[in-house]
């Protein structure tokens, strides 16, 4: 992982997929990531499941500035994913948390 700028914007996301979605939800996931990887701010997305509760997935996000996070959050294709993952989730949306890089 390469180092991040100061005024990235770096969060990861979490939610669990209801019994018996779990490849469906990975699926969906794995399209979104070719989608968001395109964007022009995108510095990092990388989706993983959790190695002792595949359920569990794990988004970890990095986005250049402000500009190219408010660019990815109104993206078509992020609103379509969100409507289908929906009703394949325990939670009630993404579980986001927002990280502040450490200075190297």
């Amino acid at each position: 992982m390469s180092a991040v700028a100061p005024a990235s914007k770096v969060l990861y996301a979490e939610f669990t997929a209801r019994p018996g979605c779990e490849e469906t939800v990975a699926e969906l996931l794995a399209g979104l990531a070719d989608d968001v990887r395109r964007e022009p701010g995108c510095i990092e997305f990388a989706p993983s499941r959790l190695s002792a509760e595949p359920a569990r997935f794990f988004v970890y996000e990095v986005y250049r500035d402000d500009d190219a996070f408010a660019a990815h959050i109104g993206a078509s294709y992020g609103r379509v994913f969100n409507e289908r993952l929906a009703p394949l989730i325990v939670e009630d949306g993404s579980q986001l948390t927002w990280l502040q890089p450490l200075s190297n």
